[in-house]
């Protein structure tokens, strides 16, 4: 999962090195794993501010002003708490984009929502999109796969919302 996460980041390093754009992380399962693959290529300063782990609930609703009520109706597991994470994040960082994830890696989990559910949404101030993993594959290979899942919708994201570059010229890219 390394090699593949440093691809992306590097992909996202190409988008935002000279955008004067940045990144924030909102993190519960993942503890940190998304900001980590960001930072794996030098130069990611340039855009990354910072990430908040936000492991327990309280956290989300303190730091990143995610509503109590969702949580308790909800759970933390849920979409709508993905999609306030990573609002709270660009509040609290002061960024242009944040992702976040909130799931249960496992082992454990809480009523009837599984092991291996994981939300990750992305955003801007704007406008949040949101992806949902389902597949138990072990508390590691959970872990793994959101921070490569987040990475992706992040990059996706952040490509459908910044003109592509070459050298110091902004192209326009129309379909076709």
């Amino acid at each position: 999962m390394e090699f593949g996460n440093k691809v992306l980041s590097k992909e996202l390093l190409s988008l935002l090195y000279e955008s004067d754009k940045t990144v924030g992380t909102a993190e519960s399962c993942t503890a940190g794993g998304i900001a980590s693959a960001i930072t794996m290529v030098p130069g990611a300063s340039n855009y990354f501010k910072g990430g908040i782990v936000s492991y327990w609930d309280d956290v989300k609703v303190n730091v990143l002003g995610v509503d109590a009520d969702i949580i308790e109706e909800k759970t933390a597991v849920c979409e709508e708490v993905a999609k306030q994470m990573v609002a709270g994040a660009i509040n609290a960082l002061g960024v242009d984009y944040a992702v976040a994830s909130t799931g249960f890696a496992g082992p454990g989990s809480e009523g009837d929502i599984p092991v291996g559910t994981i939300w990750i949404a992305c955003g801007n101030k704007d406008e949040q999109i949101t992806l949902q993993l389902t597949d138990d594959e072990g508390r590691d290979e959970n872990i793994g796969k959101a921070v490569m899942e987040a990475l992706k919708l992040l990059l996706d994201f952040v490509s459908a919302h910044e003109p592509a570059r070459v050298g110091d010229e902004v192209v326009e890219l129309t379909a076709e």
